[in-house]
């Protein structure tokens, strides 16, 4: 009996040590009504599963100049940037967005551009949050 103790209280450390608090992003200076927050938790495959909530997110196409779209963007500890995804949205809507990263992220943040098929960031810069 003690040792079934002993294994459901090291199941329950290990599920509260795995789980993921929220961080939110500053406020954006370009649509400071948004609330943006983040997750991020380690995958069983070293992959790291990246959790964006969104609220109160103007559309891009309100954005001087217009835009098309927002991408979002993650950043390695070695400085890796890869673009993991992109959303549409219509004013004030809540979106949420799931995307895998093969890095531990240092850094997610996001764009407004013209295309989803980018390498690099070139558009309007919303906000950015540090992980580390």
């Amino acid at each position: 009996m003690k040792a079934i103790k002993m294994a459901f209280f090291a199941i329950i450390l290990a599920s509260l040590a795995s789980c993921a608090s929220a961080i939110k992003f500053p406020v954006s200076g370009v649509t400071p009504a948004a609330v943006i927050t983040i997750e991020t938790e380690k995958l069983s495959d070293n992959n790291y599963m990246i959790s964006l909530e969104m609220e109160n997110l103007s559309s891009p196409l309100r954005l001087t100049p217009t835009k098309n779209l927002y991408v979002i963007w993650a950043v390695s500890e070695s400085g890796f940037t890869r673009n993991i995804g992109y959303f549409l949205n219509d004013n004030a809507e809540s979106i949420g967005y799931k995307a895998t990263f093969p890095y531990k992220p240092a850094e997610v943040f996001i764009t407004a551009e013209e295309s989803e098929q980018i390498n690099q960031p070139v558009g309007i810069e919303i906000s950015r949050v540090n992980l580390r």
